[in-house]
């Protein structure tokens, strides 16, 4: 059975990636309604992943106050501000702005805000946008994976705590290696494609007169900061902040506090929702607004799209678990960056870098994997470029109105996949030297 189980498993993941955004949830929900009809069973408490959720949904409640009290826009000034003082080195500030954004909010989809700042700019210098565009997405999506508030390091942990790996320990690794990785990938992304003006893309585009021209600022230039939007701001940083120490001093790795009163996610999820609630009392807004926010509304569906995934991967894994130990164990102790491949290519069928996390960092203490070779092949789950239909993938496609950020004939010929790919493979390779250091 499990052959026709496995077949049912990845009809539902394909299906889910045709519908896109929460429908990539909503089927695997009927994929695990299927597995049990099927002849499998499910215990809620186990196969759904809760702690991720929960992760998920006090961290977008505190990025959509950040929105509604206008810090996310003070920080889009900030950016738009940094870019046109250097904009001959856009295609490697660009990528800093976007991961610093999704390093500090925990989700990729901070970049939105970004990326028309990063077209203008690239227009206004003759520079193709493609160039900056391209590794600025890619950075957005790795960043998440080292996030010290991110679902996807939740997950992680609760997956490497038993193998003896902390949530320091986890970021003091994630987080150089996917600096240096995305430095990798501008480097490339700099060299990539033809100068704009010889695009011939762009010349029939400029004839017809389909690419706009303005130096204006994006948010305006008399652009004013909303009243509570820096202390907003600085609030949402000392929460950050907080929850960062308060993980270092009750690490069991330290020893600092003996009998710590609540975990490192419980940390997060409780001082997030805190951290909401002072923003909105300092900000004076509806909390009703909070629920209208673009970042809500997809953080929202990020979460059906990790239970009803997630859920349906654990309810397969945990009936075959002895199987797929067996069949898989030995080839990925023989070549173990086998692993990052696997991440590779199931991310962006899974839609979610923690589902992708949840699903397959159980199995991969289970089968008995270091700690070295989970940690440094664990950022392959931000492989959300391979495929061009991940929302801020497609955002950059849209509104790119010169036409250089494309997807060409083929399904994988477009320039997120070359940058990417790099980044992640310099990242798996920096890894293998830089986690057993930590560890």
């Amino acid at each position: 059975m499990i052959w026709i189980h496995l077949v049912i498993l990845l009809v539902f993941l394909f299906a889910g990636s045709r519908l896109g955004g929460v429908g990539v949830g909503l089927a695997g929900g009927a994929g695990t309604l299927v597995l049990i009809a099927t002849g499998l069973s499910t215990d809620v408490d186990k196969d759904v992943p809760w702690t991720v959720i929960g992760i998920i949904m006090p961290v977008i409640c505190t990025i959509a106050a950040l929105q509604a009290a206008g810090a996310m826009d003070h920080l889009v000034h900030l950016t738009e501000v940094m870019l046109r003082r250097h904009p001959k080195y856009i295609t490697y500030l660009a990528p800093l702005s976007t991961f610093l954004l999704s390093l500090l909010c925990g989700t990729g989809h901070t970049a939105y805000s970004v990326l028309p700042v990063i077209i203008e700019v690239s227009k206004e210098n003759r520079i193709r946008p493609s160039r900056p565009l391209s590794i600025a997405v890619v950075a957005s999506q790795i960043a998440v994976a080292s996030s010290p508030i991110s679902a996807t390091t939740a997950a992680l942990l609760t997956s490497v705590e038993k193998i003896g790996v902390g949530y320091l320990q986890i970021l003091a690794i994630t987080i150089p290696t996917t600096f240096l990785g995305c430095v990798a990938g501008a480097v490339v992304a700099s060299r990539q494609g033809c100068e704009l003006e010889d695009d011939p893309v762009y010349k029939e585009r400029e004839a017809k007169g389909l690419v706009s021209h303005s130096s204006a600022s994006t948010l305006g230039a008399d652009y004013r900061p909303a009243k509570g939007a820096i202390s907003s701001l600085w609030i949402f940083l000392a929460a950050v902040l907080l929850i960062i120490v308060y993980a270092t001093i009750s690490s069991k790795q330290l020893g600092i506090m003996s009998d710590p009163p609540m975990d490192a996610t419980s940390a997060i999820m409780l001082i997030m929702l805190t951290c909401a609630a002072v923003i909105c009392l300092v900000s004076r807004h509806q909390v009703a607004q909070i629920a209208t926010e673009p970042t809500f509304r997809a953080g929202m569906s990020a979460a059906i799209c990790i239970m009803g995934v997630a859920w349906m991967g654990n309810v397969f894994f945990h009936a075959y678990e002895g199987t797929i130990v067996d069949a898989t164990g030995d080839a990925l102790h023989a070549v173990p960056w086998l692993f990052a491949v696997v991440l590779y290519f199931a991310s962006p069928i899974l839609f979610s870098h923690a589902a992708t996390t949840k699903v397959f960092m159980p199995m991969a203490v289970s089968i008995g994997l270091g700690a070295t070779t989970i940690l440094a092949c664990y950022p392959a789950v931000a492989n959300y470029y391979l495929l061009p239909n991940y929302p801020t993938t497609v955002a950059a496609i849209e509104m790119d109105d010169t036409g250089s950020t494309r997807v060409g004939k083929f399904v994988l010929n477009h320039p997120f996949v070359v940058p990417g790919t790099v980044s992640i493979a310099v990242i798996v390779a920096l890894g293998f030297l830089w986690a057993p250091i930590i560890l």
